[in-house]
C-alpha cells in the first residue's frame, strides 16, 4: 500500500463522509484557482496546512514526501513563463511579465495542490469508488476503477518481490546485469498481472457476478454542520482576498 493511502485509512477523518471532505478540500483547491493569486493563494495554503496538520493530524514528513512531487512540476510549470521565444530581443529572451506571471501561477498551482492533498490524506479511494454511481457514473466505469485500484497494490508487491529475488542472485551488480533484471521484472509482472486478471474474472464468473460490483460501503451520513463549516470558511477567505487586495500593493 503508498503511504498516502495508508495514512488516509488511518487518518481521524477516516469515518466521516466524502462529501464532507470534498467540500472542504476540493472547495479549497478550487477556491485556490478562481481567486486572485495575490493574496488569495498564500491564504488558501496556510489555512490548508493548519487542517492537514492539525483537525486532520497528518504528520509534516508525510505531507512533505506527497507534497515535493506536484510542487515540483508546479515549479517546472512556471519556468517556461520567464522567458519569450523569439521577438526583437533575439530567438530566446526573458519575458517583460514572466517573473510575476510565474510567481502567480506558481502560486495558485501550489495551493490547489494542497487542497487535493487534504482531500487524498483523509479519504481513502476505496471509499469514493463506490459512490460514485449513485453520483451518475455508470456502474461498469466505477467497477473498473476500484478493481485496478486494488490490483495495483497487488502488482505493485509483486514487482518489490521480484526486485528483491533478483538482487539477492546480484542481479544488480553491473549496469547490463540492471538491464536484464529490469526486462525480466517487466515480463514477469506482466504475466502476473494477465494471470491474476484471469483469476479474477474466474472468481466473479464463480460467484454470480451480473456486471454489477456489490460492495459494502461503511461510514457516517453527511454532516450538515461540518459541510456548512466548510462553505463558511470558503466564503471567509473569498472575502478576505478581496478585501486584501485592495489593501496589499
Amino acid at each position: 500500500m503508498l503511504p498516502i493511502d495508508a495514512a488516509a485509512h488511518s487518518n481521524r477523518w477516516r469515518r466521516r463522509h466524502p462529501v464532507d471532505k470534498a467540500v472542504l478540500g476540493l472547495g479549497l483547491t478550487v477556491t485556490a484557482v478562481c481567486l486572485p493569486p495575490w493574496p488569495g493563494a498564500p491564504l488558501i495554503a496556510v489555512t490548508a496546512l493548519v487542517i492537514i496538520l492539525g483537525p486532520a493530524a497528518v504528520r509534516p514528513r508525510q505531507l512533505w514526501r506527497a507534497y515535493r512531487v506536484p510542487l515540483g512540476f508546479c515549479v517546472t510549470g512556471a519556468l517556461p513563463l520567464l522567458v519569450r521565444v523569439g521577438g526583437a530581443d533575439g530567438p530566446l529572451s526573458l519575458a517583460p511579465d514572466g517573473p510575476v506571471q510565474a510567481a502567480h501561477l506558481l502560486l495558485r498551482t501550489s495551493a490547489a495542490s494542497l487542497g487535493v492533498l487534504l482531500f487524498a490524506f483523509t479519504t481513502p479511494l476505496s471509499d469514493v469508488l463506490p459512490r460514485l454511481t449513485r453520483a451518475g457514473v455508470p456502474p461498469a466505469v466505477a467497477d473498473v476503477a476500484l478493481v485496478t485500484y486494488r490490483i495495483t497494490f497487488l502488482l505493485l508487491d509483486t514487482v518489490a518481490r521480484v526486485r528483491r529475488a533478483q538482487a539477492a542472485r546480484l542481479g544488480h551488480t553491473s549496469r547490463a546485469a540492471a538491464w536484464r533484471s529490469l526486462a525480466g521484472q517487466g515480463a514477469t509482472v506482466f504475466l502476473r498481472a494477465f494471470s491474476r486478471a484471469g483469476r479474477l474474472q474466474d472468481g466473479l464468473a464463480g460467484r454470480g457476478y451480473d456486471g454489477t460490483l456489490r460492495v459494502l460501503v461503511t461510514g457516517a451520513p453527511v454532516s450538515r454542520r461540518f459541510v456548512a463549516a466548510s462553505a463558511g470558511l470558503l466564503a471567509a477567505l473569498a472575502t478576505a482576498t478581496l478585501v486584501l487586495e485592495r489593501v496589499l500593493p
